[in-house]
């Protein structure tokens, strides 16, 4: 069983036969993102219909679209990440990514047909999602006992899956209720996220236990001229500098990095995936919201499950084996199969999917990060996979709109099948073994040989 170093390197482990309770915390950050998940895929769910069946959008301006607002995340998730952990102030980061997700659906409510205004409230609401999830993603860290990160990112993934799962719900519940009003939705989304951020600021402790030891630095006594303004400026940026790339220093949490990159790079958008599943089983796009349901069902059974067999088996074995699911699901769509067959069979691998990846990666990097470091740190490995996706959303529907679905998947699908063997050669361990001593805490290569 592999452990994770955050905690005192010679802290016994616990017995293997005790069951744990999971941190009040992360119960309270998973309430938050199931209430905010119920907002948002309420959106995400009738969005690609909404664009690409009713405005007319082309497949490569629906990826233009969708690729450029998840950019767009890019450098607020860094910014964000640095600056929740300058101070401790993940609480304060994490509400204001909130908060702006939820305006964002007011931005919908009155945009009306304008396709610059829809584009300009989905990258407020991806810049409030890569705002909110490296701190929230820490405070899981800080708060969790190191050997249960896998767990406590199931959990709180699980608690998220729920609301992805009860958000089309609701979506499909108003469309039918009012005969196709959008404007419905996106109301009712906003008063959702409203809530969610009301959760926040009343369920989500502000400081953690770790953050109360941090000694804080004396004031820099006053310098002839401008000398110490020059230092105190060059000392936050500096310190937003040490707090971005100082993890990088570790060849493990580079190595995570990098393959967070290539794999991002192979891996096109569910929305993509289901717009596939619907122009080939060609059903009645009432339906439609109603896909993401059948892959966030497999998500919420599994996300516990997969992150402790994660904790008990390593953290590299299933992010690679959820890869590998993926893949199953590329091949699953162009399969001569029977279409229940396939259409069962994507939804459930594309749940594995997300199951052993999503909360393990954050499990898998968090160890090699040391003490105020974890959001920036945490903000890195999500940042390159968003630039990475950026990028295949735009490559997937050029190569769609330019020589059709089936080549633009199987191109992915090669893609993938590239990064996989990549990223099963470079993806570190977790940095302590049982045979292997842990490195003291803040160690510069924790990464085992």
């Amino acid at each position: 069983m592999y452990l994770a170093t955050t905690g005192r390197p010679d802290a016994p482990p616990a017995p293997s036969g005790v069951r744990r309770r999971v941190p009040g915390t992360v119960l309270a950050l998973g309430a938050v993102s199931l209430v905010t998940d119920v907002s948002s895929e309420m959106v995400t769910a009738v969005l690609p219909l909404y664009l690409v069946l009713g405005l007319g959008l082309s497949p490569l301006q629906f990826g233009l679209l969708d690729g450029l607002s998840t950019g767009a995340t890019a450098l607020v998730r860094l910014l964000g990440g640095a600056t929740a952990d300058r101070g401790g102030r993940h609480k304060q980061v994490g509400g204001l990514g909130y908060a702006l997700s939820a305006c964002s659906r007011l931005g919908l409510l009155l945009a009306g047909g304008a396709t610059g205004w829809i584009a300009t409230a989905i990258t407020a609401d991806r810049l409030g999602k890569g705002v909110r999830t490296a701190p929230r993603d820490a405070l899981i860290t800080l708060h969790s006992p190191p050997e249960d990160l896998g767990r406590a990112f199931g959990t709180h993934r699980a608690m998220d899956t729920t609301g992805a799962l009860l958000g089309p719900l609701a979506a499909f519940a108003l469309l039918w209720a009012t005969a196709d009003a959008y404007d419905a939705v996106f109301a009712v989304s906003f008063s959702v996220g409203a809530f969610g951020v009301l959760l926040w600021v009343l369920l989500v402790p502000g400081r953690t236990r770790r953050d109360q030891k941090v000694p804080v630095a004396p004031a820099e006594p006053r310098a002839r001229g401008g000398a110490t303004e020059r230092r105190v400026r060059g000392g936050f940026l500096g310190g937003l500098r040490g707090g971005l790339l100082g993890g990088l220093r570790s060849p493990g949490y580079r190595r995570i990095v990098i393959c967070a990159g290539i794999l991002g790079a192979a891996t096109i958008g569910d929305a993509f995936v289901y717009l596939l599943l619907q122009r080939r089983l060609a059903f009645d796009a009432t339906w439609f919201p109603f896909l993401p349901l059948g892959a966030a069902g497999v998500y919420l059974l599994l996300a516990v499950p997969a992150g402790r067999l994660a904790d008990r088996i390593g953290r590299r074995a299933p992010l690679l084996y959820g890869h590998g699911a993926l893949l199953l699901a590329y091949g699953l769509l162009l399969a001569p199969l029977p279409d229940p067959v396939v259409l069962l069979g994507v939804l459930l691998l594309l749940g594995v999917f997300y199951a052993a990846t999503d909360g393990v990666l954050m499990a898998l990097a968090g160890p090699f990060l040391s003490e105020g470091r974890q959001a920036s740190g945490l903000a890195v490995v999500q940042t390159a996979q968003a630039l990475a996706r950026l990028g295949a959303a735009v490559a997937f529907g050029a190569v769609w709109t330019a020589s059709g679905p089936e080549t633009a998947l199987v191109t992915a699908l090669l893609a993938l099948t590239a990064a996989l063997c990549c990223a099963a050669r470079l993806l570190p361990t977790t940095p302590s073994e049982p045979s292997d001593p842990s490195p003291p805490r803040g160690a510069t290569d924790p990464c085992p040989s």
